[in-house]
């Protein structure tokens, strides 16, 4: 004779009910005790994390090596009559911190970073955060300038290099790429100049806008975005102008070098499995080109793109130069040459910083992309 079998409806406070409560508030307070629970914002946390510490990284790498440039500072700022006076050589010294030991001085200057203080520029008299707001917004904007101008022409000239290999248009595209990374910046910034503006004049001449116009009022430092968000269209229009011909010569290396990676992604993409299953299928090739084949070539052009912003920003002093356009690349030039060792550390500081803060951007962007990235 078989048992019974057990009612269907089991009690509220029932064995299997209070059972499965604490195996479920087991398996929360397991989960809950790792932190957040969504991949992303773990991954966000450990890298936001690393961010910190390279920060800090910076700044010590940043102070040891300008302290170890051969040469005296004293030197450099006061010229030899002064040198022969021991009393201004020691006000100098004083009023520098030069006087302390380098522990001493490395903490001094960390305890100005924590209130926002880099020190007082030696050639300008002026605090170093006022100099780096004044020239940094003009070389960010050329930089941003550029790789836009980059990336837009960058990937699309390794796409349809890749969808046409070896054709025509592929064997093109890979003679200018090479030509864009082969030729020197500085060398392709004065032929630009000169033919652009000087021989055919069809090109603004130097600096950021026109000579009789003014800056705009400043919000960002950036005139195309200032003269846009107060209405001055002739500004603008001026500052663009003024903003093509240096952001397409910076940009002739980072759209070679952008292409030739782009076109090898791209191939190897083209290559998988589920690429032919796409085709297989019947997709159009439109929605295999998006969906499928640049979004998984999308993880490697991103890191590209990233390490090639980090270098224009750094690499601007030439073109800068040539153009006449006020930024940081001039203003860390003659601070090296001066020794102004505040002035050189701040620089050092904010293009140790973009790296850092563009790193973190592609860090992102890679566990947005690809979610194996953040389960890892």
């Amino acid at each position: 004779m078989s048992q019974p079998s057990a009612p269907s409806d089991v009690p509220a406070g029932g064995t299997a009910p209070r059972r499965a409560t604490r195996m479920g508030g087991s398996r929360s307070t397991r989960m809950g005790g790792r932190g957040p629970r969504h991949p992303l914002a773990r991954f966000l946390l450990r890298r936001i994390g690393v961010a910190v510490l390279l920060g800090f990284g910076i700044t010590l790498v940043t102070f040891v090596l300008t302290n170890l440039v051969p040469g005296d500072p004293v030197t450099a700022n006061l010229g030899q009559r002064a040198l022969g006076d021991p009393a201004i050589v020691a006000q100098f010294r004083a009023e520098h911190g030069l006087d302390k030991p380098l522990p001493a001085q490395y903490l001094t200057y960390l305890g100005g970073l924590v209130r926002g203080d880099l020190g007082m520029s030696q050639q300008s008299h002026r605090p170093v955060l006022t100099d780096l707001a004044e020239f940094v917004p003009a070389t960010i904007e050329l930089a941003g300038g550029a790789i836009v101008i980059s990336l837009i022409a960058g990937v699309a000239f390794g796409v349809v290099a890749a969808l046409r290999r070896d054709r025509l248009s592929d064997q093109v595209l890979r003679v200018v790429s090479l030509i864009g990374i082969s030729v020197p910046t500085f060398w392709l910034a004065l032929v630009a100049f000169y033919v652009f503006f000087f021989r055919l004049q069809i090109t603004p001449g130097s600096g950021r806008v026109a000579p009789d116009m003014s800056a705009p009022p400043g919000v960002t430092g950036l005139y195309t975005v200032d003269a846009a968000l107060a209405g001055q269209w002739d500004v603008f229009s001026s500052a663009v102008g003024h903003l093509i011909t240096p952001a397409l010569v910076l940009a002739a290396y980072t759209i070679g070098l952008l292409t030739r990676f782009t076109r090898s992604a791209v191939l190897e993409v083209l290559g998988q499995d589920y690429v032919r299953a796409a085709r297989a299928k019947g997709l159009p090739g439109r929605v295999i080109l998006f969906r499928y084949v640049l979004r998984s070539a999308l993880v490697p052009i991103i890191t590209v793109a990233g390490l090639a912003f980090g270098s224009l920003l750094s690499g601007t002093v030439l073109v800068e130069s040539v153009f006449a356009r006020p930024g940081i690349g001039q203003y860390a030039y003659k601070s090296a040459t001066t020794l102004d060792l505040p002035a050189v550390m701040g620089v050092g500081l904010v293009v140790g910083g973009v790296y850092v803060l563009i790193n973190l951007v592609v860090d992102i962007l890679y566990g947005v992309i690809d979610p194996r990235v953040r389960l890892s």
